[in-house]
């Protein structure tokens, strides 16, 4: 009797064991489901480390920007007209030189020679067309004495034929001395007319081989000319006013012809000339205003030229510089530069993200009006400018986006500002 209710009493705590360890059981497994739902938490960003802009609506002004170097308009290179030997050098780059401002001093002894032996050749290609000259000329004045003979005894034989004729008709000469003083005439007629003939080739003679000894006088001058010439230009001369801006040579070193010898520009005329990204190149056109900064003043321009050909990732564009040059501007000195492509009226735009190219699709965090939290958004993107981009979907003007690189969180969708 008193087994019974002690064995009732043990089943009771087993069932309730069992039931509490069923309920432990169902709780915990709802709490895991629940957890397993929920999102994880947004990542907290310092608002202080991150640049926020507002999206607005209004004109854009769209320019690109690029660094280069004020170069001259004007450069020329002094070339070597003769090989030679440097053997002074007058000024040093930095000076300003006029047009005939001594640069350097070749030596060329071999050139030297030359020109003398030039001289002497012409010297006597002269004497030669003299002498020449005085053969045909004295030749000539035979030719020109016997024609005279001839013509005399024609004259003399005509009048007698003439007289002989008369007499013939009076009777007072036979007819065979009639004859014989008309054939003398004839004869002599024909006679004149070959000496003239020949007087004429004798003159024609003359001129041309006188034109065969001046040929060679010409050409033994030509020759005397450049080597003097080139005497004259072993004194190496600037050829213009500016300032010297290279020697690339040193005393004592052999040049051949055609060697760069020095360098001059003109520093009142300057150019910029920029090197842009490839990528934002193509859009610039000649004639378009631009700015230069010289770090020293801010000097207005317009393109001028744009090279054809892209090199190292840039395009070398050339800036006519419109305005007077600040004090400090000279060849050389690094500039940049910024170009106006266009005006954009009534656009969509807001500053340029760290990351994302003109007309493509990005995501930026816009921030939320109703808490502290930043959304990710796609935005497409439009025409870029240096410090602004055009916004074609994705924003409305006045959203407030981070434009900072977020890249460290990519796998959030949220973060929040603190």
């Amino acid at each position: 009797m008193v087994d019974i209710p002690r064995k009732s009493a043990a089943r009771q705590r087993r069932i309730r064991r069992a039931i509490y360890g069923a309920v432990a059981v169902l709780v915990l497994g709802g709490i895991t489901l629940g957890v397993s739902k929920l999102k994880p938490a947004a990542p907290s960003v310092e608002r202080a480390t991150v640049w926020i802009d507002t999206v607005k609506r209004g004109p854009m002004l769209r320019q690109v920007r690029g660094s280069g170097t004020l170069v001259p308009e004007e450069i020329s290179w002094i070339p070597a007209s003769t090989e030679g030997r440097v053997e002074r050098i007058v000024l040093r780059p930095g000076a300003a030189v006029g047009p005939d401002s001594v640069i350097l001093e070749l030596s060329n002894a071999e050139l030297q020679q030359s020109a003398l032996e030039a001289e002497l050749q012409l010297k006597g290609a002269g004497a030669a067309y003299q002498n020449r000259r005085v053969e045909l000329e004295t030749q000539l004045l035979n030719q020109q004495a016997q024609f005279a003979t001839i013509e005399a005894d024609y004259h003399q034989a005509r009048l007698q034929a003439e007289a002989d004729e008369q007499l013939a008709k009076q009777g007072l000469t036979s007819d065979l001395t009639l004859k014989i003083s008309k054939s003398k005439a004839d004869e002599l007629g024909t006679r004149i007319g070959l000496e003239r003939k020949r007087l004429g080739i004798a003159e024609a003679a003359v001129k041309s081989q006188l034109a065969v000894q001046q040929a060679e006088i010409d050409r033994v001058r030509t020759l005397f000319s450049l080597r003097k010439s080139q005497l004259a230009h072993l004194k190496v001369r600037a050829g213009s006013a500016g300032v010297l801006q290279q020697v690339p040579v040193e005393v004592g070193q052999r040049v051949a012809p055609g060697t760069n010898l020095a360098r001059v520009a003109n520093p009142g005329r300057l150019k910029a000339e920029l090197k842009i990204a490839e990528t934002q190149a193509k859009d610039i056109q000649i004639g378009q205003v631009s700015e230069i900064d010289t770090r020293n003043g801010v000097i207005r321009g317009h393109v001028s030229r744009i090279d054809p050909a892209a090199e190292s990732g840039t395009v070398a564009v050339d800036v006519a510089l419109d305005g007077e040059l600040p004090r400090g501007a000279r060849p050389d000195l690094t500039v940049d530069g910024t170009i106006e492509l266009e005006r954009l009226d009534n656009v969509i735009y807001v500053g340029r993200p760290a990351f994302g190219q003109e007309q493509s699709t990005i995501s930026l965090f816009r921030l939320d009006a109703s808490s502290s939290d930043a959304v990710r958004a796609k935005v497409a993107l439009g025409r870029s400018s240096v410090n602004t981009i055009e916004i074609k979907e994705g924003l409305q003007p006045g959203d407030q986006v981070i434009l900072s690189d977020m890249s460290a969180w990519d796998q959030f969708d949220r973060v929040r500002l603190r």
